[in-house]
Parts: C-alpha cells; structure tokens; sequence
C-alpha cells in the first residue's frame, strides 16, 4: 500500500496531478477540495488510496488524512464508487460530508450531482454510526441542534406563536437541513406558519 507521496509537481490539473518521487513519475486523481489545498510550490506531499482492479490500479491523493479517511468510508457503501466518492468530495468539503452524515441530513448528501434519495439514505445508514464514533461528534451535534431548535422556539413564542404551532413548524424546517443556524430556522419556519 503506498501511504504518501512527497516529490516534485509536475503537472497540476483540478481532476489530477503528476507528481515526481525519485525519477518516477505519478498520476494520482485528486477532488477539487485537494486541488484548492495544493500550492503551486516545487514540492508537494499527498496522502494516497490505491485502488487495485482487476484490470487497473488507480492511485487517489488528498491534501489532508481526514478527506482521505472520508473518502475510505465512502467507498465502504453500497453503491459508492471511487468517481462517486471524487465527486462528493469535489462538492462539498470532508467536514460537510462528516456533518451532513452525522446529522442524517439527506438533502445535502442528495443535492451532489449523481446521488439520488436511496444512495443518500443507504450513506447516512450505513457510515451514520462510524461518524460519530469515529469523530466522537454524537454529543456535540445533538446539543448544537438542541439548542438552535429551543432558540428558534423561544423567538417564535416571543413573536406570539403558539408553542405547539412553532414546534411543527421548525421541526419541518429541521427535518429538510438540520444545520441552519438560528435565524434561518427563524426564517423558514416563519413562511411555514
């Protein structure tokens, strides 16, 4: 398994990079977010995943370990294949993912152009668990979610919504984005009563 690669860059494209170890020379796939990361400096280190085929072995370089690690879990689902996890990383930042996952918020796993309702359901399902594991973000989330939510309750009661009324409301609001800040709740939940 090659872990990293440190060398020369040679070439730098946002789909992929040439990079030079040793008088041997790499094509490694990178996302858009590592190909943001990578300064246009003589030398350069990536951390790899090699994917061995039957009929290839394609080599995927990333600017930091967590993309890396993401992309590993992604590979994990059923239905996820390397150009797919590429591309979710191309769209959103690992962090995003991470959160959107740790969340169960499909509708920003769906708006990654190929990922339909099932695909997004099936990654929150299975990766959910490792994710909060993993990044040990289960408390975290929950009381940032918690606490936004009796936020946006408190504001909607202040305004003279019945409680039960502005519950409903931002409950839907929070079931389409559970990452909204509170004035966005406020917002949308607003158009709902």
């Amino acid at each position: 398994m090659i872990h990293h690669l440190k060398g020369k860059l040679v070439e730098k494209y946002p789909t992929h990079v040439i990079i030079e170890c040793s008088g041997v020379g790499y094509f490694v796939n990178i996302s858009l977010n590592t190909f943001s990361k990578i300064q246009d400096a003589e030398s350069i280190s990536l951390f790899t995943h090699l994917q061995v085929k039957e009929d290839s072995h394609t080599l995927f370089g990333f600017a930091e370990k967590s993309e890396r690690e993401i992309f590993r879990l992604l590979l994990s689902v059923s239905g996820i294949g390397s150009s797919t996890a590429r591309t979710m990383l191309s769209s959103l930042s690992p962090s995003e993912i991470r959160d959107a996952i740790a969340n169960g918020n499909a509708p920003t796993i769906q708006a990654i152009k190929g990922i339909g309702a099932k695909t997004a359901q099936r990654v929150i399902l299975d990766l959910r668990d490792k994710i909060l594991k993993v990044y040990d973000i289960d408390e975290v989330s929950t009381n940032s979610n918690n606490t936004n939510k009796d936020e946006a309750l408190s504001a909607l009661e202040v305004l003279g919504f019945a409680r039960r009324q502005a519950e409903n409301a931002v409950d839907k609001v929070l079931r389409q984005d559970s990452s909204l800040s509170v004035e966005n709740i406020i917002k949308l939940a607003l158009k709902n009563l």
